[in-house]
């Protein structure tokens, strides 16, 4: 496995049972904010099956440019694109919320978010943590039969 992608996912688990802690103490901003980040190191561990990933809160949209310029093989597309998809209600704008709030709406990030977000971001996280290391895994093992 490359270095960097068992990396990433190394990191995209730590956080992911940080948020299952945070859950558990009914954090939810917390329990959100380690769930996106989860998200957001797993799809970072793809990208280094690739390239080299850069330091973003966006990571879908890295790969989304990598399918774009043709740097994903073809076999490997269509479970990019469904990360990515399922990546999406975790992307970076739950990251502003988590720290930020909603200034507009003069919101805390700890007033934003509920049990039920929560659980669906835990939900989402799991998901794509899973996805992404099965990806990792399976490119992985094709690139050693080659």
């Amino acid at each position: 496995m490359s270095t960097h992608a068992a990396y990433r996912l190394r990191v995209a688990q730590g956080f992911l049972e940080e948020a299952e802690q945070d859950f558990q103490f009914q954090r939810w901003r917390a329990c959100i904010s380690h769930a996106q980040l989860a998200v957001e190191n797993a799809l970072k561990a793809v990208i280094a099956l690739f390239t080299v990933p850069p330091k973003t809160h966006n990571p879908a949209h890295i790969l989304a440019t990598l399918l774009q310029q043709g740097q994903i093989p073809q076999k490997w597309r269509e479970p990019v694109e469904d990360l990515i998809q399922k990546s999406q209600t975790l992307g970076p704008e739950v990251h502003i919320q988590t720290d930020y709030g909603d200034e507009l709406h003069g919101l805390t990030p700890w007033e934003l978010f509920s049990e039920e977000d929560a659980r669906e971001a835990l939900e989402v996280a799991h998901r794509v943590v899973h996805m992404a290391r099965q990806l990792v895994e399976a490119v992985q093992e094709d690139n050693d039969e080659a």
